[in-house]
């Protein structure tokens, strides 16, 4: 007789508190439907946005020691005190750029044997993302810039997303705004993220343009432009664009960003940056008289990367600050008039924790599961997988400095 497989759900343990699960309770009886000789467990939790009733009511077992499960599934980094032995893991590990404050996690992680898949690296063979976070993070990012200006204004107010039951009463409340008429919005980027806050954006009503038009033209009706490393780079050599040539060699290219600097009311950034690629402006850009810019949701939130006034990561709790261009430091948000209001939350998904939960474990379900619960070691399963059996993977080869550092 085979051995159930047994999926453990973890309790978030990053602090500050992330409210999503990779699983929802109705997600988890499909599964158990699909694959009858698979068995859930929930670790107990008091913050996830899908409480231990709602698993409970589903008869879907709640026990505090996962020890027993052979596959453990989580959303951010695991405390490194409470990593088991041996099992496989599943979680958004962020080691794979060497980020030293993780360091002693994915130590422990190969210390103990742990099977590490990581989901940011879970691809389709041409490289494209499997299950990902960030359309969550575009709607969420592109509704606290609208909420930022309303405020900036006083035009308008919105209540906080993650005071919003759900998506739907999110949108719901900004088709009651009304945006100021020639007001010009910029998103960067053509991925999720950046369709994700297009989604929001068009709940208002708002005009789409060209790139030409955003920087030529002025409007009567708000306006949004959607733009990508073709029109905000260009070669040092005069040479065209050309995409795989950015991708690969981001550093024969530099900034054409700044005419946007001067039509653009509020930025909205959902672009992927390589730390070799030229940044969009710089703080003296910033200091100079047509720089028209207001409001700044920076949900790729690169610190110290391409936009200068992102100094920090903000928090759902206490989304804005002020950017002061004269000084380049940070001040209360909405205090001076002549600051540059930011938004720079890196767990934006979080504002919407059941929707955006919902729609990543459809994507695991769709993409991922079967093959992990079938045990097969699929390719796409072989390429996310950076630990194995205490050594790294040949394809993340290259931490192997990184763990060693003290």
């Amino acid at each position: 007789m085979t051995k159930p497989i047994k999926v453990g759900i973890l309790r978030e343990t990053k602090n500050p508190p992330d409210r999503r699960v990779p699983l929802t309770p109705p997600q988890i009886t499909v599964l158990r439907e699909l694959y009858p000789g698979v068995e859930f467990f929930v670790q107990p939790g008091d913050i996830r946005c899908y409480t231990d009733d709602e698993y409970d009511y589903l008869d879907i077992p709640l026990r505090e020691d996962l020890s027993a499960c052979d596959i453990l599934l989580g959303v951010k980094e695991v405390d490194k005190q409470t990593l088991i032995p041996g099992k496989t893991y599943l979680f958004f590990a962020h080691v794979g750029k060497q980020q030293p404050y993780n360091r002693a996690m994915f130590r422990q992680i190969v210390e103990k044997k742990i099977r590490l898949i990581d989901y940011e690296y879970l691809t389709t063979d041409t490289g494209e993302r499997i299950v990902a976070f960030g359309r969550y993070a575009g709607i969420v990012g592109a509704y606290n810039a609208l909420r930022a200006r309303g405020i900036r204004t006083n035009r308008f107010k919105l209540k906080p997303a993650h005071n919003c039951h759900d998506l739907d009463e999110m949108w719901a409340g900004l088709r009651l705004i009304k945006l100021r008429p020639g007001l010009k919005i910029l998103v960067t980027g053509k991925g999720r993220v950046s369709g994700g806050a297009m989604e929001t954006l068009s709940i208002c009503n708002i005009k789409k343009i060209t790139p030409e038009e955003f920087l030529s033209r002025e409007f009567d009706v708000p306006v949004v432009c959607q733009i990508g490393p073709e029109h905000y780079v260009k070669h040092t050599k005069g040479l065209p664009f050309d995409f795989e040539e950015f991708i690969i060699h981001p550093e024969n290219f530099e900034s054409s960003f700044v005419p946007f600097t001067k039509a653009t009311d509020i930025l909205i950034t959902g672009h992927y940056w390589d730390p070799r690629s030229p940044v969009f402006f710089t703080r003296e850009d910033m200091k100079k008289p047509g720089f028209r810019i207001s409001v700044i949701a920076d949900i790729s939130c690169d610190i110290n990367g391409p936009i200068p006034s992102t100094l920090r990561a903000t928090t759902i709790a206490d989304p804005f600050y002020g950017y002061n261009p004269n000084t380049g430091k940070e001040e209360p948000a909405f205090t001076r008039p002549g600051n540059v209001t930011v938004m720079s939350i890196d767990n934006l998904p979080g504002e919407l924790p059941r929707d955006a939960s919902q729609d990543f474990g459809k994507q695991l379900i769709q993409s991922v599961l079967n093959d992990l619960l079938s045990g097969i070691n699929s390719p796409k399963i072989r390429r996310a997988t950076i630990t194995a059996e205490g050594k790294l993977t040949d394809g993340f080869s290259y931490l192997a400095n990184y763990l060693d550092q003290n």
